[in-house]
């Protein structure tokens, strides 16, 4: 029999497909379907630092403090004043979600500063969350600013988040750095249970009619998961952390080669935003059918199996190398 269990953060999932934040993880019933379709865990929507900030009254001075307290123009975010249902309202669909599902629920805080971040944190671990992931946004503009600064500012806040919970700490990343390994290994001694690669940022585009600037951030493709897979193989075997996949995950085979890089889950929200949550039931049976013909027994059994410790030429991950 097929054992599709794997573990994450600590935590036995049925299986390695998790649903990532979206739209579709703010409400209660769409996470049950989530549950029937299959799904192994819920990462729910983003609690953002800029409704925290609203909701203590602190967003004036904040805004007026520019590049000092934030790395972007929050015009480049969901109005916050009606995205999803404030902090409260977060903190009641975590405890909704944990009486209405039997599978993990993980949540979510977007942001880059300590502040109210230790307050929330710990206020979703009582509300029932299994684990929390950290979405750290941070543009930094500043020039004079050092990537060792930045760095510095990741695993302080990881630190810090680390000492005020009891329950798991994932951090998601953007592939924006010069020299992940090093990183990821900073994060890892900071104590993340986890490592999820890679963040989707908004982006500015213009509106060249309204000469205003206005966030996209289309649904992912299967091409953006390469850069996923090359980091996750070299990361294996370095970490202690978990390694997640997120972004280009839409098919069984999307999962398979996230597996065999040596993660620990594959995440989606694109191909289901794009078919229905309905989507994973069939991803699910694809995967099956696919260990099934090629005799895997267990999804432990491929986790790593292609990262960059296990191929027989791992010089494949650092140099793209000319074919004859």
């Amino acid at each position: 029999m097929l054992d599709l269990t794997t573990n994450y953060l600590g935590l036995k999932l049925k299986n390695p497909l998790v649903v990532s934040p979206s739209p579709l993880t703010e409400h209660i019933g769409s996470i049950l379907r989530m549950e029937d379709a299959g799904a192994g865990a819920v990462v729910l929507h983003s609690l953002f630092e800029e409704q925290i900030l609203i909701e203590t009254q602190e967003l004036d001075k904040a805004l007026s403090a520019g590049t000092e307290s934030f790395a972007e123009s929050t015009s480049y975010f969901p109005d916050m004043t009606r995205y999803n249902f404030g902090t409260e309202g977060y903190l009641e669909i975590i405890r909704k979600a944990k009486q209405a599902v039997n599978i993990p629920v993980i949540a979510s805080l977007n942001g880059v500063s300590t502040g109210g971040w230790i307050k929330y944190a710990k206020e979703m671990e009582q509300a029932g969350a299994d684990a929390l992931e950290l979405n750290i946004f941070f543009v930094a503009n500043d020039p004079k600013l050092s990537s060792e600064q930045v760095e510095e500012l990741y695993s302080s806040l990881v630190s810090h988040v680390k000492a005020s919970v009891r329950i798991p700490v994932a951090v998601k990343l953007a592939p924006y750095f010069s020299a992940m390994a090093n990183l990821a290994g900073k994060l890892d001694k900071a104590g993340a249970d986890g490592l999820v690669l890679f963040n989707r940022f908004y982006q500015p585009d213009f509106d060249l009619e309204a000469l205003d600037v206005k966030p996209t951030l289309g649904l992912s493709t299967p091409n953006e998961l390469l850069l996923r897979l090359h980091w996750a193989a070299t990361l294996f075997g370095q970490v202690k952390a978990d390694l997640a996949i997120t972004g280009g995950v839409h098919t069984a085979q999307e999962v398979l080669k996230s597996m065999m890089a040596g993660a620990k889950v594959a995440m989606v929200a694109s191909a289901i935003l794009k078919n229905g949550i309905e989507h994973m039931e069939t991803i699910l049976a694809d995967l099956r059918a696919w260990m099934e013909e090629h005799e895997y027994s267990s999804i432990a059994q491929m986790q790593g199996s292609m990262s960059r410790q296990k191929v027989a030429d791992p010089g494949a991950f650092s140099r793209a190398k000319a074919r004859k």
